[in-house]
């Protein structure tokens, strides 16, 4: 290329970077609110938030609260909250039964919610660590998560659930062959319409930490992991088994977990598949932006919206975030 009076390039890119609005023509992907859903924590009482100490602007929810946040998530354009409890030490037990109880904490705001705003999603995580004692997502036998049986009370969790009002569950334990046993449990029951959102590909990773906190598994879990049923972050051909397997039994949405740290899972496995993918931005994410945001170190706001956005980019349909309200309300103005 020579430059002064000589030839120029013919396709100069930078043309459609040089005004606003055409960037916003030529963009290639976007987030909106309907691209996001919204974790909440619920906790017993009345008229309570209590703030999750790691994850700056979150709150544990009373189901009352756990209302009026769903009118406000509904009012943003945000189609699907997900539940998680975070029960109280005196129903945790060994064996995690408390789990299919059908006046449980999840099942009760499930109700409440579904009464209060029928038009919102309603996802509801379906595991055992918030019901355990040692804080595992399985039974424990001779310290070894014992799968069978853990799957049998899986099925019977998701069908209470079903029945309270949640729409979708959401299988998070990565127990073998628990997406079939909950289809078949949710068909006998007559609940053929409520769908499964398979944590297909979730990775015994380290950026769940404050979410254990929220949830109050962290101190009965203590130093023990997960790695003997969630997947290795060294595979990533295992996740389109893992997947594979799980749309077999029946699953109707799959998830990879965590998000940005996985970018490459969510493109294989939406390539490969073709069905609705969805990623979840954990609490270690979510709370590492917060952190260096509030340290004055980068732009909080703009780091979470072009981490959503590598999501989207990556092959992601939706996206679990934290930050989703935040970011409804400015993508709105």
């Amino acid at each position: 290329m020579q430059t002064g009076l000589g030839r120029y390039p013919t396709t100069r890119m930078r043309r459609r970077r040089a005004a606003d609005w055409v960037r916003r023509v030529a963009a290639e992907h976007l987030v909106t609110p309907a691209d996001l859903i919204l974790p909440i924590f619920v906790i017993e009482g009345v008229d309570r938030a209590e703030p999750v100490a790691s994850m700056p602007g979150v709150e544990r929810l009373t189901i009352d609260r756990a209302v009026a946040r769903a009118r406000e998530a509904r009012g943003h354009g945000i189609p699907a909250l997900a539940v998680f409890p975070c029960e109280p030490d005196r129903v945790k037990t060994e064996d995690g039964r408390e789990a299919a109880n059908p006046d449980n904490l999840m099942c009760a705001a499930a109700r409440a919610i579904r009464d209060a705003v029928p038009e919102i999603g309603l996802i509801g995580d379906v595991a055992l660590d918030p019901y355990t004692s040692h804080g595992q997502d399985g039974i424990l036998k001779d310290g070894v998560i014992v799968n069978d049986a853990t799957v049998a009370l899986l099925a019977k969790q998701a069908r209470v659930q079903a029945e309270a009002g949640i729409c979708t569950v959401a299988p998070s334990d990565m127990m073998d062959g628990r997406i079939g046993a909950v289809r078949r449990q949710l068909d006998e029951a007559g609940l053929e319409n409520t769908r499964i959102l398979s944590y297909a590909a979730k990775y015994a990773s380290c950026y769940y930490g404050p979410f254990r906190e929220a949830v109050g598994s962290a101190k009965a879990l203590g130093a023990a992991d997960k790695r003997t049923y969630q997947m290795d972050p060294a595979n990533s051909c295992e996740a389109l088994h893992e997947v594979a397997m799980d749309l077999e039994e029946g699953a109707d949405l799959v998830m990879v977990k965590p998000g940005l740290p996985y970018l490459d899972i969510i493109h294989r496995v939406k390539s490969t598949f073709g069905v609705p993918t969805l990623a979840y931005q954990v609490s270690g994410e979510f709370a590492q932006i917060k952190a260096a945001g509030g340290q004055g170190w980068l732009d909080a706001d703009k780091a979470m919206l072009e981490a959503l956005l590598s999501m989207k980019r990556a092959g992601a349909d939706a996206i679990l975030t934290y930050a989703a309200l935040d970011v409804a309300r400015r993508l709105q103005g």
